[in-house]
């Protein structure tokens, strides 16, 4: 079965749209302010995905272009702005950030109640609790594609290669909150193989080509591909080798069509979240 992302990622937005437009009817307008520093062509796509998410959802959306040799201090003096404005609900800073900004600074110094990537320490810490606001926009949209399979996470084994902060830890108290047993594996990992195949869930977060084939996958396992990478062909690929894993696999994602629109559906569902608790 292949987890069509895209068709989600629709539900999600439409699921959105119903909640803003709730809230304009009480005098709240959700808006979300993206700040990109440079011209990196990969995050000039995703900015322009987020604007485009946000006229579907009903949300309004502002888009701050700072240049490549913008100083920390001018970030942050932005940043400061518009954690002071009232009528900016979420505040979303594009990573990769040009070198000569510390992008942890910048991370600590947006609002956590207008931290809608939910990459404040505040915020990381209400997940590990589970006493949260937002999550993460990537494991919430992985968690949604894998409850559209209709399987039942309480009890199973669930195995994440990737431990970072941005996929693999998140997703890993994620799927514990919903009492999968956990194991997170990674680049010491002994015998990676072994243990990928005793997983009922499989979450590759690596960043590395075709790194999961099909020997490594217990029959029937739903498996979610986050990564985004270009083979030698310059075409988009996973972190899965598709074409094998889904011959063994009960359900897979695809790449692209799986996580990546996902991952912008959640982030509009964490604006408007941001904007009713600010609010009501």
């Amino acid at each position: 079965m292949r987890i069509d992302g895209k068709t989600i990622s629709m539900q999600v937005k439409e699921r959105v749209r119903m909640q803003v437009e709730a809230l304009k009817e009480k005098g709240v307008h959700p808006a979300l302010t993206v700040v990109l520093v440079g011209e990196e062509p990969a995050s000039c796509v995703y900015v322009r995905n987020k604007v485009k998410a946000c006229e579907v959802c009903g949300i309004i959306s502002e888009e701050i272009r700072m240049s490549v040799d913008t100083t920390q201090e001018e970030l942050l003096a932005v940043v400061n702005r518009l954690n002071a404005d009232d009528s900016v609900h979420g505040i979303l800073v594009q990573l990769p950030l040009p070198k000569q900004i510390d992008e942890t600074a910048i991370i600590r110094a947006i609002c956590p109640e207008k931290d809608v990537d939910a990459f404040h320490p505040v915020n990381v810490g209400r997940i590990m609790i589970g006493d949260y606001d937002f999550l993460p926009c990537t494991p919430a949209g992985c968690m949604e594609l894998i409850h559209s399979t209709g399987i039942d996470v309480s009890g199973k084994h669930a195995v994440i290669v990737g431990r970072s902060n941005i996929v693999g830890k998140p997703m890993a108290m994620l799927l514990l909150h919903e009492n999968a047993t956990v194991t997170i594996c990674h680049s010491k990992t002994v015998n990676l193989k072994e243990e990928c195949r005793k997983a009922d869930i499989l979450v590759a977060a690596v960043g590395r080509e075709n790194v999961i084939t099909a020997d490594m996958v217990k029959p029937g396992a739903v498996v979610i591909d986050v990564g985004m990478n270009r083979n030698a062909a310059g075409k988009l690929c996973g972190d899965v080798d598709y074409a094998g894993v889904s011959e063994i696999a009960g359900a897979i994602t695809p790449v692209p069509g799986g996580v990546g629109p996902m991952t912008i559906a959640m982030l509009m569902q964490n604006t408007a979240k941001a904007a009713e608790k600010q609010n009501l």
